[in-house]
């Protein structure tokens, strides 16, 4: 670990709680840095920061460490939820956590940090770095339910340079343990869930403040009428709940999920039981690559790959094809969805991700030929 001042990324959770333990008791110089990064105007119920806000300074006032706090809000509506937005507008499915990493996470508060004379910072998250020849990694966290790194895929060298994940090597049940032990006023807080910094909340009804419903159709792929969906922006593909599909006749009563959609023509595709099928695909282009290493590797690389947090690393070929990336998998994908991240690894490492920008599932994919 480098010298000086480390601060820690306060959220008022344990995980960063825990951090920040742990560089105290090395004995590094450490301070607290809490986050705001959105203005909740009270419409959809209680917001959590002043909690959070107080929970951290709680914390570190229980380690006699200083602590700041910073609104990035401003930051956070125009550079994360803005394309956040314009991705549901699109049809796309984003995840605002990989951004919100990138611009504010490792960049703002990385900015903010060295301004106030730290030369390194700390968070929570389960995931490790290490540097070999000079080349800084980004590895996977030791516990392999929490692991992070999928999130973590747009930190470049610079960012890794300066970065520590001090939980990384520990699992979860330890973490918990050690805030007790230690009598941190986090210890029994339950983990955030839901958007970056926004929090828990009814999804569709603080998705339709900003993008009003649009109802249009819903069909099977053989283009029977199903119903009415409310806009085809508030529904994922893979999605089985809150579809509002009731009893149908000459139906099963097997659940309906979301096959797919057509944005164009404000259609929601839905097929019910086993429908895998219209959900597989072998094949699907990325964009916006972003490479831990600072370049890419070499045309042809074999490694493994996930298009969805937490899922198990799928065996692929990686090509380059044109200015995208032409991701081939071993075996046919379920529910892998535009707007989502495909993020590769090799072994622990970490290598970089992009943005999925089409696959060639059954509906509305793209043939992407057989040497493109």
């Amino acid at each position: 670990m480098g010298e000086g001042l480390v601060m820690v990324g306060v959220s008022g959770g344990v995980d960063s709680s825990v951090a920040a333990l742990l560089l105290k008791r090395a004995g590094r110089p450490v301070a607290g840095m809490f986050m705001k990064n959105w203005e909740d105007d009270g419409r959809l119920g209680e917001c959590e920061a002043d909690r959070d806000r107080l929970d951290a300074l709680k914390v570190c006032a229980a380690l006699d460490i200083p602590f700041h706090t910073r609104n990035f809000s401003g930051e956070y509506w125009n550079q994360v939820f803005t394309h956040f937005l314009a991705e549901y507008r699109a049809g796309r499915t984003p995840n605002p956590d990989v951004l919100c990493n990138r611009e504010i996470k490792f960049r703002t508060f990385l900015d903010h940090a060295r301004e106030l004379g730290a030369g390194r910072i700390a968070t929570g998250h389960y995931a490790r770095t290490d540097c070999v020849d000079g080349r800084h990694r980004l590895l996977r966290g030791r516990d392999t339910n929490k692991d992070q790194s999928y999130f973590l895929y747009t930190l470049g060298q610079a960012q890794l340079a300066a970065t520590e994940f001090p939980v990384g090597e520990l699992p979860k049940p330890t973490v918990r343990d050690m805030a007790r032990e230690a009598a941190l006023p986090t210890h029994a807080k339950k983990d955030s869930t839901g958007i970056c910094f926004i929090g828990e909340r009814d999804f569709h009804a603080f998705l339709a403040q900003y993008i009003p419903a649009q109802p249009g159709e819903m069909l099977t792929p053989e283009g029977r009428r199903i119903g009415t969906h409310q806009g085809v922006m508030y529904y994922t593909l893979g999605q089985r709940q809150g579809l509002g599909i009731g009893g149908q006749r000459d139906a099963s009563g097997d659940p309906w999920y979301v096959v797919g959609k057509d944005v164009a023509a404000n259609v929601l595709y839905v097929a019910q039981g086993n429908a895998s099928h219209w959900l597989d695909s072998r094949r699907l282009l990325a964009g916006e690559a972003s490479w831990t290493a600072g370049t890419g590797p070499v045309d042809g690389l074999r490694c493994t790959a996930k298009t969805r947090y937490r899922q198990v690393d799928q065996p692929c070929t990686l090509c380059y094809h044109n200015d995208q990336l032409l991701v081939t998998f071993d075996q046919p994908q379920r529910a892998v969805t535009p707007g989502q991240s495909v993020v590769f690894y090799r072994d622990e490492e970490c290598l970089g991700g992009a943005v999925i920008a089409a696959t060639d599932a059954p509906i509305g994919g793209m043939t992407f030929g057989t040497n493109p």
